[in-house]
């Protein structure tokens, strides 16, 4: 049984024949789950690169300028200086995080109903929802911190940690599209996302863990980027901190844009498996 949920704006098959969605809504083998968000990617991908890239450069200048400001004040120290970038950065790293998981779960949920929403009206739906959605992001950032701290007391159960991580991932990964989708609360949303992941944790939980390993293979060029340049230029401060802060926050977009991809490609298989929503029934009006 479905849960109470107010299905306003709740996605499904044949809302508009004559714009079919990006990704089939039925249910998707584990290939198909870790190739279909980067179909979503490539369908919307003018309002995700603008996106993307107006969140990096936002980013990347007021890492620079609190780093710059608390430089100044501490008169060029380098434990100040170093300290006020990794910081920031974190700091910057949550809020893009929480804008681009938002926008690009309303900007592809409504590629499967049949509509193509503009950046502006994805931000505004984003923003409707903005409530449950960064509680969502504390929830999200309090487990996985609290999970490594506790996994990182041994090296050996690091490994151990990361997997427990993916499990408690997977149950909640339909989360933000559920927010989104169903206009659900926090609350609501987490209920029914374990709801719809029941029986398929580990099947999702790997495709987190692969992603995980996609996104270290990017880091590589994009942290060694930095100190290739520095062999020419000499290990300037500022260029190399605009450089090493430039590269980690593209990997970090990057990723959140796939992982939020995935997250409504998960949801949407989920709701074809546990509740046939690829099921349309002659005369149903849905």
């Amino acid at each position: 049984m479905r849960p109470a949920v107010e299905p306003v704006d709740a996605v499904g098959a044949g809302v508009d024949p004559a714009r079919p969605p990006t990704v089939p809504i039925r249910p998707l083998a584990f290939r198909e789950l870790l190739d279909e968000p980067f179909a979503l990617i490539q369908a919307h991908i003018r309002p995700l690169a603008i996106l993307g890239g107006s969140a990096l450069a936002v980013a990347v200048l007021v890492v620079l300028g609190f780093t710059g400001l608390v430089s100044h004040l501490t008169d060029g120290s380098d434990a100040g200086t170093w300290w006020a970038a990794i910081l920031s950065t974190a700091g910057c790293v949550w809020l893009v995080r929480l804008v681009l998981r938002g926008t690009t779960v309303a900007l592809t949920m409504a590629d499967f109903r049949g509509t193509r929403f503009g950046l502006r009206a994805a931000m505004r739906t984003a923003a409707q929802h903005s409530g449950p959605l960064v509680v969502a992001q504390l929830m999200f950032s309090l487990l996985g911190i609290g999970i490594l701290v506790v996994g990182s007391l041994l090296i050996i159960t690091y490994p151990l940690a990361l997997i427990w991580l993916s499990y408690v991932r997977a149950g909640r990964f339909g989360t933000e599209p559920a927010i989104v989708g169903e206009h659900a609360g926090f609350g609501v949303a987490v209920a029914r996302s374990k709801q719809l992941t029941q029986h398929a944790e580990w099947r999702i939980a790997g495709l987190w863990l692969l992603q995980r390993l996609l996104f270290a293979v990017l880091a590589v060029p994009a942290f060694g980027i930095p100190f290739f340049l520095s062999d020419f230029s000499g290990t300037h401060r500022w260029a190399f901190i605009a450089l090493l802060v430039s590269g980690w926050l593209l990997v970090v977009v990057i990723a959140e844009i796939v992982e939020a991809t995935s997250r409504v490609v998960c949801y949407i298989d989920r709701r074809c498996v546990r509740e046939g929503l690829d099921i349309t029934i002659p005369g149903e009006q849905r």
